[in-house]
């Protein structure tokens, strides 16, 4: 091996030392590591490693395999100074090449870079720095939604005022071309308008001041050896411009008025290109409309007890633990718990569900809702970036400042478009000037101008981002949250759904239904229930439910463990329990009744869980609970057939339950009795036999398959964990989202497609027709701007996609 080097890695997921061990040994197995050692309690992992060999992506990559997450930094920049996909490209790769820096994506048409990285190894100010030195500003985002609409805005004011002033010059060396073609000649022109030294007046301030962007723009380019759009405008309206100029200085001879000055191609081209910018920055803006809806949803202020004093507040001052007053009609300011009170709330914000739900005292509430009719008081629980709203805008931007793979295409095209564009300019000036137009210098020159002009390829460096900015923001207004373009654009390629089955087929809320012992019912429940307690489990929490609304005092909880996969086994009263499964009672060498088996056999084909319970390793009796299809599941899983789709259905429940389960809502094929670490090897089997899967469940149990999967989605009624280690996240719980994001990867990546398609296809026709001198540069400067803006167009097509009734 090379030279050794370092790199220490949080670790997020384990849950005990022997997911360390596991961890530890998977990234010794990477090639080029010569030693790792993984630290359960710090959740850190230490790798010495050759980086001649291996990086950093590598390490990341095989710890999520193995169903755990590396917790990075991640800064969010604007950028400023961007003009085309170019500038961005090149942003990108200074980025990537930083030691320390994960992945960094740079957005054009955001106007932003979202940095993954190691503190350890680089700093936000080196970032900085090493971009400043290219001639761009990074500025770390503070309130990222408000921040990037004001952008937008300074933005949109700043182009207006340099097109208005452009245009106000322009006009009338405009008014002086036009009126030299034969169809106008009767359109009166003012003698002054002629005048080199006139229009020398109007071209200048025009070519140097507000069009000095383009220069200090294409200075920055060349100095880091590469070329963008600033360098193919710079070149074009400078030829015309300096012709001119010279032409006017030769006019100090004696000449009269020289109809074969340029000022107005130089003038009109900047003008036209600022009208374009103009439109593509009002577009853009529009197409991160859901951001500002989102922002728009989130209360102002909010009415808080403090030290028994009534005051309204901003809701930037609530803390966690403040109760906050909310009347009828009143939004709800903060994610927390109904403390008293009860009322409808309005939650179609945040689930699409027009129908007010119902809550009362214990129940939790999300922040930005609409509370209907009731006065409630809650207790605050999540407060300002952690609310579900927060969660949803930060998650929606992530995801519009992202970059899908199709992107690399256009992005790898527009870092070389430009130098051979000036080739062919040059190419074309040659032809023209020798061959074509023989010591004309003028008409070469007119030609020249006109390929550099209609070459840019900013419709190219548009074509995707916009399209994922308007497919992601309005995925998030159906309650879809794809947590980045790779995502939305692979969400379109599966073929085989898995669905987890409690709380993502079934709503995740069983009830207790039956208890069949030998025992005092009565104490074997107080038994049960106070093992069962200790458990997150939906199943166990129903039995708790059950037994506490037959009134019965719980026993004390000594300890307890969960085993995964088989059940339970604590200590309670002094007496040793295990609740669970067939599994875990011939585990522990306990003889199950065979009456008691066909019970719980008759239990599971109707639908029903049953557990077996042990006491002091003695049989001692049986509980049932069953938990319920939720009203969509059947309708959702026949709509994913209808696509095309195979539909499996897994769990960690009993075959039986489990074909129950799926006969009632038209699944076929189902994998029961699972543990959960073998959700994840079950996904494996279906990739290596080239499927495309996405795995849809809602449990800390179903992480492991969420990250292995092609595509993982959590339900958003589940756990922080499965959100986390998912890659698309569905707000309503309802498994027509499922079929509702593959349309909408579908829709955006068609639309993507079409972009390209047509960016393409302008570049490949307008560079031979202006080459072949069948374009004026200021049409040719009409038609980018026309590109570019057609492009956005295009995109926010999307905006107005409607879900299926």
């Amino acid at each position: 091996m090379g030279a050794q080097k370092e790199v220490n890695l949080q670790i997020q997921g384990m849950t005990c030392a022997a997911c360390a061990n596991r961890i530890e040994k998977g990234l010794k197995k990477v090639e080029g590591v010569a030693d790792a050692n993984v630290n359960f309690a710090l959740e850190r992992s230490k790798i010495s490693y050759d980086p001649s060999i291996t990086d950093l992506k590598k390490f990341e990559e095989k710890i999520q395999s193995l169903g755990y997450q590396v917790v990075k930094e991640k800064a969010e920049f604007n950028v400023t100074g961007m003009t085309c996909a170019a500038c961005a490209n090149k942003i990108e790769k200074k980025l990537n090449r930083l030691s320390g820096v994960s992945t960094a994506n740079v957005n054009f048409a955001l106007e932003s870079a979202s940095v993954e990285y190691d503190p350890n190894e680089v700093t936000i100010e080196e970032m900085k720095e090493s971009i400043k030195k290219l001639g761009y500003q990074l500025d770390e985002k503070s309130d990222k939604g408000t921040e990037s609409v004001d952008h937008r805005e300074k933005e949109i004011k700043k182009q207006q005022v340099k097109f208005i002033a452009s245009a106000i010059l322009s006009l009338p060396l405009l008014w002086a071309m036009v009126s030299h073609f034969e169809f106008t000649s009767f359109i009166w022109l003012p003698e002054v308008f002629m005048n080199p030294w006139f229009q020398l007046a109007l071209a200048t301030p025009v070519q140097f001041i507000i069009g000095g962007q383009f220069y200090v723009g294409a200075y920055k380019a060349l100095r880091n050896k590469s070329a963008n759009m600033d360098v193919l405008v710079a070149l074009g309206t400078s030829a015309a411009y300096f012709y001119s100029l010279y032409l006017t200085i030769q006019s100090l001879g004696g000449h009269g008025h020289m109809v074969e000055l340029y000022f107005e191609t130089s003038a009109v081209l900047i003008t036209l290109i600022l009208l374009g910018k103009l439109f593509e920055v009002k577009a853009k803006g529009r197409s991160s409309e859901a951001i500002k809806k989102l922002m728009g949803l989130q209360a102002k202020n909010a009415t808080v007890v403090r030290e028994g004093t009534e005051m309204v507040i901003p809701i930037a001052e609530v803390l966690v633990g403040d109760v906050v007053y909310v009347k009828p009609g009143e939004k709800v300011p903060v994610d927390g718990e109904i403390v008293e009170g009860q009322s409808a709330l309005d939650e179609s914000m945040l689930t699409g569900e027009s129908i007010p739900v119902d809550k009362t005292i214990g129940d939790h509430v999300i922040g930005s809702t609409i509370n209907k009719n009731g006065f409630l008081k809650i207790k605050a629980t999540k407060v300002g970036k952690d609310t579900a709203l927060a969660q949803i805008i930060k998650v929606v931007e992530e995801a519009q400042g992202s970059k899908a793979p199709i992107q690399r295409l256009a992005d790898n095209i527009s870092g070389v478009f430009v130098p051979i564009v000036v080739g062919i300019s040059i190419v074309t000036f040659v032809i023209w000037y020798t061959l074509v137009a023989p010591g004309d210098f003028a008409e070469a020159l007119e030609k020249l101008i006109a390929v550099l002009v209609i070459a840019c390829p900013c419709a190219l460096g548009l074509a995707t981002p916009t399209s994922i900015m308007a497919g992601s923001g309005r995925s998030a207004e159906f309650g879809i949250l794809f947590k980045g373009g790779e995502h939305l654009e692979q969400t379109h390629r599966l073929d085989t759904i898995i669905l987890d089955k409690t709380g993502t087929v079934t709503n995740g809320a069983p009830k207790l239904t039956d208890v069949s012992t030998d025992w005092n019912e009565a104490e074997l429940l107080k038994l049960v229930g106070a093992a069962e307690k200790q458990s997150e489990h939906p199943l166990a929490e129903a039995i708790v439910e059950g037994i506490q609304e037959l009134n019965i005092q719980l026993g004390k909880s000594e300890s307890f463990e969960a085993i995964p996969g088989h059940g339970v086994q604590a200590t309670v009263d002094g007496r040793l329990l295990h609740i669970g499964t067939r599994r875990l009672m011939k585990k522990e060498n306990i003889q199950v009744p065979e009456k008691s088996l066909d019970q719980m056999v008759s239990f599971e084909k109707t639908g029903k869980t049953a557990m077996l319970v042990a006491v002091d390793h003695q049989y001692a009796g049986l509980v049932a609970v069953a938990d319920t299809i939720k009203e969509t599941s059947k309708d959702a899983i026949a709509r994913l057939k209808e696509m095309g789709l195979d539909v499996v259905m897994i769990t960690g429940d009993n075959q039986q339950t489990a074909d129950a389960i799926a006969k009632e809502v038209g699944i076929e094929h189902t994998i029961a009795e699972v543990l959960p670490e073998g959700k994840a090897e079950e996904v494996k089997k279906l990739q290596a036999k080239g499927r495309k899967v996405a795995m849809v469940g809602d449990g800390i149990n179903d992480a492991p398959a969420l990250a292995t999967a092609d595509i993982g989605m959590a339900i958003g009624t589940g756990t922080d964990v499965a959100m986390e280690a998912a890659d698309i996240t569905l707000i309503r719980g309802d498994l027509n989202s499922i079929a509702d994001a593959i349309m909408m990867s579908k829709k955006t990546i068609r639309n993507i497609r079409q972009n390209l398609f047509w960016a393409f296809a302008y570049n490949s026709a307008g560079v031979p027709i202006a080459a072949l001198g069948f374009l004026a540069p200021w049409l040719a400067g009409a038609a980018m701007a026309f590109s570019s803006v057609s492009v956005v167009l295009n995109a926010l097509r999307l905006q107005r996609v409607k879900l299926k009734a």
